[in-house]
């Protein structure tokens, strides 16, 4: 029954609408508490720097496991990694409604919350590469992306009327009900599809030579093309994670905005462009990708190259339509980097190491990035959110750089070395 159902041409879409869904509660969860920042804070009495390191200790604590996540997801069922990471975290967002203190936050947010997550990204990405091949995983892959930003517009506009009707604590309530729903039904649903690379591993454990936990960090560091895709990656979550943590409060702060309003217009426009911007670069990618495989790294350095003035733009302008075209325009960018991450990646790293590949370049860009909210909220105290959200483009204008003479001189090598060997 299994088989057959892994075989039936329909079925590589269910599985990628039950991903779909996950995804965009795994980022609606996460919105959730940037949305309510400024009622968690004058509720419990925290500063600004403390808010900020609530994130930047989620982000960090999330970076530590998940290349765990990425070899387990390699060795054991992708399908009960999934389901229970779902269970996990969203039972832990709704333990997050019941915090009294900074404390308790840290631990419920930050780490049971990214703790369950942590598990989620590398075997979701590799569950999706599983059911779709070189043709279609582009086009798969930024459908799938397409959560990201829904799940962002909703939850920063439901989270924030949440929020003020019935209080803070209601939001993690709801949206963490949700996820528990959903892991349920996706336990049930979802089935893992065995490739050759997986099937490898029992044969290699038999023979007495699995791959250690530390092959994944050898295939990433060693591999050019691997190895920029993570340094940019984790210039590309330090921007998003300082936007999605601080945008809400400067509008709230700066233009007197209510909470709801603040939410959604600080998420809303930039996830809509994202969401029209990921749909024609998955496409481009499948197309120009399928004549040269470097073109995907290539569309990576131009969106982060062409984000770079909206950037300027939100954080530099007194016009709040001038802000709104700044929001438009980085998120139309940053798409075609989202579009084509997991491809790139994987068309450089061998199959049996996708997911601890993948574990070791998020492990890697959100430890970074979980600096950003407490430099920022840093920031804020000594010279205002308006630099600190400005001072974000100097990083993607170096990023873009190196991503474009990433994929001059190095990835096609790269590609080519990994195909002889698969």
């Amino acid at each position: 029954m299994t088989n057959r159902l892994q075989n039936k041409s329909w079925y590589k879409w269910e599985v990628l609408g039950l991903l779909w869904i996950a995804y965009l509660l795994n980022q609606a969860d996460r919105q959730v508490f940037n949305v309510v920042l400024p009622l968690i804070r004058e509720d419990l009495g925290l500063s600004d720097v403390a808010v900020g390191s609530i994130a930047t200790v989620f982000n960090l604590f999330y970076a530590i496991l998940v290349p765990i996540g990425g070899y387990v997801g390699d060795r054991l069922s992708r399908k009960w990694i999934v389901a229970a990471s779902v269970l996990f975290w969203s039972a832990a967002t709704m333990l997050t409604g019941l915090s009294s203190g900074f404390l308790m936050l840290v631990i419920m947010r930050s780490i049971a919350t990214g703790g369950g997550e942590a598990f989620f990204g590398p075997a979701n990405y590799s569950l999706i590469a599983d059911y779709h091949d070189e043709k279609t995983r582009a086009t798969a892959m930024s459908i799938h992306q397409t959560a990201y930003y829904i799940g962002i517009i909703l939850s920063g506009y439901l989270a924030g009327i949440v929020g003020e009707l019935w209080g803070w604590r209601s939001a993690f309530y709801i949206f963490g009900g949700v996820g528990v729903i959903h892991g349920i039904v996706m336990a049930v649903r979802l089935k893992d599809k065995k490739n050759g690379a997986q099937e490898q591993v029992p044969a290699e454990k038999a023979a007495g030579k699995t791959p250690g936990f530390f092959e994944g960090f050898r295939i990433v560091f060693t591999t050019p093309s691997a190895l920029i895709l993570t340094l940019c990656f984790s210039g590309l979550i330090f921007v998003l994670t300082g936007y999605l943590t601080w945008m809400p409060t400067y509008l709230y702060e700066r233009f007197d905005m209510d909470l709801g309003a603040a939410g959604f217009h600080s998420m809303f426009y930039t996830h809509l462009f994202a969401f029209i911007g990921i749909l024609l670069a998955g496409r481009l990618s499948d197309v120009w990708g399928g004549r040269h495989p470097s073109y995907r790294m290539a569309m990576q350095g131009a969106g982060l190259l062409f984000a770079v003035p909206f950037i300027v733009m939100m954080g530099h302008s007194a016009s709040l339509w001038v802000i709104y075209i700044g929001f438009a325009g980085f998120g139309f960018a940053r798409a075609f980097f989202d579009a084509n991450t997991y491809t790139v990646l994987y068309g450089v790293v061998p199959e049996k190491y996708h997911s601890s590949a993948s574990g070791v370049m998020i492990m890697t860009g959100f430890a970074i990035g979980a600096l950003a909210p407490i430099v920022l909220g840093a920031i804020k105290t000594a010279a205002g959110l308006s630099f600190g959200i400005t001072m974000l483009a100097g990083i993607w204008l170096v990023c873009g750089i190196v991503m474009l003479v990433g994929s001059k001189v190095f990835y096609q090598k790269d590609y080519t070395k990994v195909k002889e060997m698969n």
